[in-house]
């Protein structure tokens, strides 16, 4: 018999599937698990797990890396975390299929509404690829470091189609049945599912609804139906941001599902301190779909929201009521606006009409970093005493510190749901039926987001620390539950002729790195990021991508094709 390309000895193997974990050796060959047990077999690659826990590569069902994966094969920071496969494509937003005169617009739409550089992306994407397969091909050809599939994206296609009048025109019969056709040949070429968004924070570059905010329920439905004629296809939506849904939100996303035979899965469940109403409206969604048949889950990041937000590009902030306006406008107009008195009125009241957003809290507010030298001692500081030293309002504050500060001041909003009870609710939901553990939105806001790392800290502190969960129980629910629900085959467990996604790491200290700024993006741009500590090793498709936190040079992972690579989930759900 050949020689084995790895075994993992003396390990705890936990499987994926909830079942106790055991002492067992691993071993691999040509990407495959062969045996877990015991064995002598030499080796070429022999890793010591004594001590350690050898659990499935971890899973990532909501990403934005459709772009970042042209320069950064390896995915990262999600890849430094134990992600081994991470699905793209999410909320509408792919940069594939493409047609040249809608380029500049889809790139500057991704721009604004996921975070993400425009000078990066011009740099980095050249568009050399038409239809949504021949992309795929390039990523194939161009060597990936983690598994990576991508859904198909509303607003794309239908920029595609209806050009301009997307963002503000009913489609008409013809025009759908021509978005129909192109999702259609994009699911076969490989997209994993139709995606969409009707959220009212996404607008593009130019302060206008993304493209798929003007379809109607008959278009949503019409192209979800499209995926029932693909195998190994699904259905992902961000339906709204209003914190309680009204019935016909239910409706729309259970007519989604019978239409296209698929379950769906929406983005995001968030877990603060007397909100029930709001999470039983929002699980509410999966009860209704359930009694007609149709499977509905909604994403639970399953570790606590930090943020960072800035004056700059505005996100979030533009979804208060009056002032989108004013953070919709170039950065010379946007300061001289901020400087007056009463457009900081007009702003202060219309956040005073959204109370529930923590973004509103100011006194609550902490400076989480400046641009210029000038002003680093205010680091760290919380906005509430700066007023009071001050004499100000804390909102005046903050945008007398932003107008020094060239607009780049990153403010930290208060961190809600880290207390005990929210926990002990949180870990509640995520053994729900209803609910699967993701929504990371890793690849996207990345002057904004630190949530890349929710897996380590579910599998690491939320486990160790606060013994909520078994590791049993954590590890499942970022392996075999999400496998299950795309239909990832041979992936989300550990098991004989599985493939050899691997993560060894140790559970008395795996957590999440510091945050720290990394000026590494294409054209001069920066992003947050940060690794983790307590992984020793990564392994995708049998091949080693990662030792003690540093990656290696390879470049194992696979396109995740539909129907090729994921069976078909019902809307029975798996």
């Amino acid at each position: 018999m050949a020689m084995l390309d790895c075994v993992i000895r003396g390990g705890m193997v936990v499987d994926g599937t909830g079942a106790p974990g055991r002492v067992a050796d691993v071993g691999v060959r040509d990407g495959r698990i062969v045996f877990i047990g015991r064995s002598d077999e030499p080796a070429r690659l022999v890793i010591d797990a004594d001590g350690l826990a050898v659990a499935p590569g971890f899973i990532d069902v909501h990403t934005h890396y459709d772009a970042q994966v042209l320069w950064d094969p390896h995915l990262t920071p999600s890849s430094l975390h134990g992600i081994t496969t991470a699905i793209g494509g999410n909320c509408g937003f792919t940069i594939a299929p493409m047609v040249p005169d809608e380029a500049d617009y889809v790139m500057r739409m991704l721009a604004r509404v996921e975070g993400m550089p425009t000078e990066s992306l011009e740099a980095g994407l050249d568009f050399g690829w038409s239809s949504f397969g021949s992309w795929l091909d390039r990523l194939e050809g161009g060597g990936l470091g983690v598994n990576a599939g991508f859904l198909v994206g509303h607003s794309t296609i239908r920029r595609l189609v209806m050009g301009s009048a997307s963002v503000s025109e009913v489609a008409t019969e013809e025009q759908i049945e021509a978005m129909e056709a192109l999702l259609g040949q994009s699911l076969a070429e490989g997209g994993l599912g139709f995606s969409s968004t009707k959220a009212a924070a996404h607008n593009d570059h130019h302060g206008d609804p993304v493209p798929s905010r003007a379809a109607t329920d008959a278009e949503m439905v019409a192209l979800a139906g499209v995926c029932r004629d693909h195998p190994g296809t699904t259905l992902e939506l961000i339906p709204s941001i209003n914190p309680i849904w009204a019935p016909e939100i239910y409706e729309l996303m259970t007519a989604m599902v019978l239409a296209a035979d698929r379950p769906l899965n929406w983005n995001l469940l968030n877990v603060r301190p007397g909100e029930d109403a709001y999470r039983e409206n929002r699980l509410g969604s999966a009860d209704h779909a359930r009694q007609r048949g149709a499977t509905v889950v909604g994403l639970l990041l399953p570790d606590v929201m930090q943020m960072r937000l800035n004056f700059a590009t505005g996100v979030l902030y533009d979804t208060l009521p009056d002032w989108a306006e004013i953070m919709h406008l170039d950065p010379g107009a946007k300061a001289e606006a901020l400087a007056r008195p009463e457009v900081r009125q007009r702003l202060l009241d219309g956040a005073a009409q959204a109370p529930h957003r923590t973004w509103v809290r100011w006194a609550e507010t902490t400076v989480v970093d400046v641009s210029s030298t000038s002003l680093e001692a205010l680091v760290g500081r919380n906005v509430g005493e700066l007023a009071a030293e001050r004499g100000q309002h804390p909102f005046d504050v903050m945008c007398d510190i932003a107008l020094e500060d060239d607009l780049m001041t990153g403010f930290g909003p208060p961190v809600v749901g880290d207390d005990d009870e929210s926990w002990k609710i949180r870990t509640e939901m995520l053994g729900d039926p209803r609910v699967l553990a993701g929504g990371s939105d890793a690849g996207a806001h990345l002057d904004m987001m630190m949530t890349w790392g929710c897996s380590s800290a579910l599998v690491g502190d939320t486990v160790r620390d606060r013994g909520l969960l078994s590791l049993e129980q954590a590890v499942n629910l970022v392996t075999d539950r999400p496998a299950r629900h795309y239909g990832l085959r041979g992936r989300g467990r550990l098991a004989e002729g599985w493939c050899a996604d691997i993560v060894v790491f140790d559970p008395a200290r795996l957590t999440k790195a510091p945050v720290t700024t990394a000026w590494d993006m294409p054209g001069g741009g920066w992003r947050l990021t940060g690794g983790a500590e307590g992984i020793e090793h990564v392994l995708v498709n049998g091949v080693e991508t990662q030792r003690a936190g540093v990656l290696t040079d390879a470049l194992p992972g696979k396109v995740i094709r539909s129907g090729r690579d994921t069976d078909t989930v019902t809307a029975a759900g798996p």
